[in-house]
């Protein structure tokens, strides 16, 4: 389809110039909405840029909904970094405010939340998948080292989960005796402990081997099993049980 389109202002008795545009099929005019893409293929068919523009539903700062989507994840290089910002952060960018940022926000913490029900509320833990998700969740994002406890039942179901260390960017301080004293108040027959390495790299160190020696030992003292202990980064959690650490 082809429109006409002044390009120059001619006075009256002369001819007037005109050029013609092609309009492009990848113009915004004929491009299918997330929604629409969503109702005929499903959600897994949408981009991240589909499903960001589907979750804040209007555009803002003479931006579409798909060009605020774009620029956000241009800016915070892509979803993980959107999500893991703060509302400062992100009240702070051209076309999102108060009701847009609570979005975001909100959209972790329901993914959080659910990860955590699904460990509480189901089956005895016999699979380290769910656990690793959940972990990941919780605890690959955070600045510094923190330090993590779930706390099991005699089948292995979650009585609760604490943070109950946090550290700095390369360490954090950790006492048996502490983590010994919330097993008993929580009435836990085996624990999973975890921590996040900041770095990104999930390899565990030797400090991390010597501490889950000392952790296995001073629970076992309580008739207390240490089941594992999970170190999280960028990758996938590592086992410290599966690497025959324990």
């Amino acid at each position: 389809m082809f429109l006409s389109k002044p390009i120059a202002y001619i006075p009256s008795g002369y001819f007037s110039v005109t050029r013609r545009i092609l309009r492009s099929h990848n113009s915004p005019m004929n491009r299918v909405m997330p929604r629409e893409k969503l109702a005929a293929d499903g959600i897994a068919a949408l981009n991240d840029t589909e499903l960001l523009a589907t979750l804040l539903g209007t555009g803002g700062a003479q931006l579409s909904v798909i060009e605020l989507s774009e620029s956000l994840l241009q800016d915070f290089g892509g979803l993980r970094g959107l999500l893991q910002a703060g509302r400062d952060a992100l009240e702070a960018q051209r076309g999102l405010g108060p009701a847009k940022t609570a979005k975001l926000l909100a959209v972790l913490e329901l993914s959080r939340r659910y990860l955590h029900q699904v460990l509480v509320r189901g089956d005895p833990l016999e699979s380290p998948g769910a656990t690793e998700q959940y972990l990941k969740s919780v605890l690959r994002d955070h600045p510094n080292e923190v330090f993590a406890c779930l706390f099991l039942d005699t089948r292995h179901r979650v009585i609760a989960f604490e943070e109950l260390f946090h550290g700095t960017i390369d360490g954090a301080t950790i006492y048996p005796r502490v983590v010994a004293e919330k097993a008993l108040r929580h009435g836990a027959a085996a624990l999973i402990v975890a921590h996040n390495h900041p770095s990104g790299i999930s390899e565990p160190s030797l400090a991390d081997q010597a501490i889950t020696r000392r952790l296995k030992d001073a629970l076992a003292l309580l008739d207390i099993r240490l089941l594992d202990h999970f170190v999280v980064g960028d990758g996938a959690p590592v086992s410290m049980a599966a690497r025959g650490m324990l």
